[in-house]
């Protein structure tokens, strides 16, 4: 699983390229403006892939707890109920 530190690292590939861009605008070279700008989307595309997973992986641990929790509180209920039951 991808985590947050792979992200901060695309991050920082992001900012370089973003200070590239920048440069080569003043230069006005138009073919590498656009070999930079296909180097950001690459990288913003790994980013989302990174969020995408990470978020999955989290949906699913809470999807996972929350139905523990639910059998937990129905183990609950029943174990009441019978012993209200016991002591009629």
């Amino acid at each position: 699983m991808a985590s947050l530190k792979d992200v901060e690292k695309v991050a920082d590939d992001l900012e370089s390229l973003i200070g590239q861009l920048r440069s080569e605008l003043q230069n006005g070279d138009f073919d590498r403006l656009t070999q930079i700008a296909d180097q950001i989307s690459e990288r913003a595309d790994n980013a989302a892939e990174t969020f995408s997973s990470v978020n999955e992986t989290l949906m699913s641990r809470i999807s996972e707890l929350g139905k523990r929790g639910g059998q937990g509180q129905g183990q609950r209920a029943r174990a009441k109920a019978e012993s209200s039951s016991r002591s009629q």
